[in-house]
């Protein structure tokens, strides 16, 4: 988990739960790791070595990648650095309201030669506004002009990683928080570039959901998924990279949709980030007994593996130390779920 809040937890407390929710799904058990943004960037190198080095290897070492959102212009070096390192090495990535932004902006700069590409909520100035103040909000009074509350995404691809995720349907209605917004003038140049939009509004003109088809598990969205995720309905884009994450999962119609059986008949929806980080999936669907969960629980089971707290790149002491019905809590700062 790569972020600015990262002193403090329950800053990201729905993102966690919903992470919690998708690994047990997945049947697997879950190690987060807090990365303090700013400890990515260069200017950390030679002002805080030892926090430099720290946090990227935790960054490499992770199954993993998540960027949730946020706001203010600090970090945001670190985590288009995170999103940069998880495009370039083919590791899931899934990155959240500014997560999304950001991953667009980190692609204008490194894939189609844009450096000066930003989001004009951090540079007003730029000449490559990838990211810009929704049209319909006011720029001077910052009362009442966010984005809120649930709005329709249509699938624009039906065929994309999100999409099947979500059980093939043509939209889906999630929650939104927000002022800025991809700059649609820009989205036909990112599209021929390799970014797909594959989600947007009912207009066709404001972008939801990014994709890069031929990446492992590379997805942004623009809205907030974990604020409707459930322990009996996960939210999609968790599940969908958390079993990419453990199982390299397949994309092709066939393989995905026998997955998706297994994890319907437990009554569970696999969504992303922790479905991308596995490795297993076809020995899984081989042995699975024609789609029986009993087998998938044998195969996905993992009750070896040692929760740990990191905070800033730092381990920490468990607050209770104690595991509860296969899962592993730590109060205070930094937090982690068995």
């Amino acid at each position: 988990m790569v972020g600015k809040y990262t002193g403090l937890s329950d800053s990201y407390l729905s993102v966690l739960k919903a992470l919690l929710h998708a690994s047990v799904s997945c049947h697997k058990k879950l190690v987060v790791d807090w990365v303090a943004s700013t400890d990515l960037e260069d200017s950390t190198a030679s002002e805080a070595p030892d926090a430099y080095k720290a946090a990227w290897t935790l960054l490499k070492g992770a199954d993993g990648v998540l960027v949730p959102g946020g706001f203010g212009d600090r970090g945001v070096k670190g985590k288009m650095m995170a999103a940069k390192y998880a495009r370039e090495n083919n590791v899931p990535y899934l990155g959240i309201c500014l997560g999304m932004q950001l991953a667009v902006v980190e692609f204008a700069r490194h894939v189609m030669k844009f450096p000066d590409a930003d989001s004009t909520e951090f540079n007003p100035n730029t000449k490559t506004p990838c990211v810009i103040f929704m049209p319909e909000g006011s720029k001077t009074h910052m009362g009442g002009t966010m984005r809120l509350g649930s709005r329709r995404t249509f699938f624009k691809v039906t065929d994309c990683k999100s999409a099947k995720l979500y059980g093939d349907v043509n939209y889906v209605d999630e929650r939104h928080r927000h002022r800025y917004e991809v700059n649609p003038d820009m989205v036909p140049a990112f599209e021929n570039a390799g970014l797909q939009f594959v989600g947007k509004d009912e207009t066709g003109q404001r972008m939801e959901i990014i994709e890069i088809p031929d990446h492992r598990f590379f997805v942004g969205v623009q809205f907030h998924p974990e604020f409707k995720s459930t322990p009996s309905k996960p939210s999609p884009p968790f599940v969908g990279k958390l079993l990419d994450t453990y199982w390299k999962l397949s994309w092709s119609s066939g393989k995905l949709q026998q997955t998706l059986t297994i994890c319907s008949n437990i009554h569970t929806l696999p969504t992303g980030l922790i479905a991308a980080a596995c490795g297993q999936l076809d020995q899984v669907l081989q042995d699975s007994c024609n789609g029986h969960v009993v087998a998938a629980k044998h195969k996905l089971g993992d009750s070896s593996s040692t929760p740990l707290v990191h905070q800033n790149g730092h381990a920490q002491k468990q607050a209770n130390g104690g595991v509860a019905n296969g899962t592993c809590h730590a109060n205070g700062n930094g937090s982690t779920h068995g």
